[in-house]
């Protein structure tokens, strides 16, 4: 996969190489650039969740720390879930999580509701959910990455979980009938995805009238320098993909949603942006960058509604 080619394309967005685009280009260019940008995310998620198998730490949504000394834990990934939460989760869930919050203790999830995870990984907010709604709900699993699904439906078993579904695909296009959950939950996800308007919009369309978003994500409270936009170590890492707050907003407003709310769950320090940059992998060459995000980088709490009117 050609890195380079994604470098100066974010999110889909006007096309901005040497030469200049017309506007059928750009529609183009953001598909490639997209489908470039999941094949990527793919790759690394599939190689993460190996890794930590055989005993690598889990690290920044997706990279995986394996020459970490020993107690480490990446700064976006630590401390998510409590005892009470995992204490009868299968170890394996645990292990390959890659995170950045615990979407399913803020989701407000009911008995009998159907919940779909967007990018499942390993299974462990999906066996949780299934947990929270109970026989009467449903809880279901989207991942686009083969090693994922083999290991969350491996979690599933062993959780002995009958209310629980694990799904082939990708978020920009969800494999479910509209109007189909009642709440839609993710976590670290969206921010990775080169088609965000796309996701959310799919999303909208899941969701039953009424229904509710509730997703753990990475937001970005400033803009980013230009070295840390254009890494895809960075993106892979959920950083360079994710969204100014803002931006987050409108694109939830244009998709449909209503009763949005951002809140902040860890804003990440200087000393913790020089963390990620050890983590992810991404050289000597933006530890200087990074070191200057302190407090531009956050792990929120993205609330949404689809309307009860279509």
């Amino acid at each position: 996969m050609d890195r380079q080619k994604v470098e100066n394309q974010s999110d889909g967005g006007a096309c901005c190489g040497p030469t200049c685009c017309t506007p059928g280009d750009a529609t183009t260019r953001a598909r490639e650039t997209a489908a470039e940008v999941r094949e990527i995310v793919k790759e690394k998620y599939g190689s993460a969740v190996k890794a930590v198998m055989k005993g690598a730490r889990a690290s920044c949504c997706g990279a995986s720390a394996k020459d970490a000394p020993l107690g480490f834990t990446d700064p976006i990934t630590r401390d998510l879930y409590g005892q009470a939460d995992t204490a009868s989760l299968p170890e394996e869930a645990l292990l390959a999580s890659f995170g950045c919050g615990n979407p399913t203790a803020l989701a407000e999830l009911r008995p009998g509701e159907v919940v779909l995870d967007l990018g499942s990984g390993g299974g462990i907010d999906v066996l949780l959910s299934a947990r929270r709604v109970g026989p009467t709900g449903k809880a279901y699993g989207l991942d686009m990455t083969d090693e994922m699904l083999e290991l969350a439906n491996q979690n599933k078993a062993r959780a002995g979980a009958t209310n629980v579904e694990f799904l082939r695909g990708t978020i920009e296009n969800i494999p479910l009938p509209g109007k189909t959950a009642d709440v839609i939950i993710s976590n670290c996800v969206i921010n990775l995805s080169g088609d965000k308007d796309q996701v959310l919009r799919e999303a909208f369309r899941v969701l039953k009238p009424g229904g509710r978003l509730a997703v753990s994500d990475i937001v970005i409270r400033r803009e980013l320098p230009d070295a840390v936009r254009r890494s895809m170590e960075l993106w892979t890492g959920c950083v360079a993909g994710a969204l100014l707050e803002g931006e987050y907003v409108e694109k939830l407003r244009a998709a449909g949603f209503t009763d949005i709310q951002v809140e902040p769950t860890r804003i990440y320090s200087k000393e913790d942006a020089s963390e990620m940059a050890s983590s992810a992998c991404c050289g000597d060459d933006l530890t200087a960058a990074l070191e200057s995000l302190d407090g531009a980088v956050m792990s929120a709490f993205v609330r949404a509604t689809r309307p009860l009117a279509p």
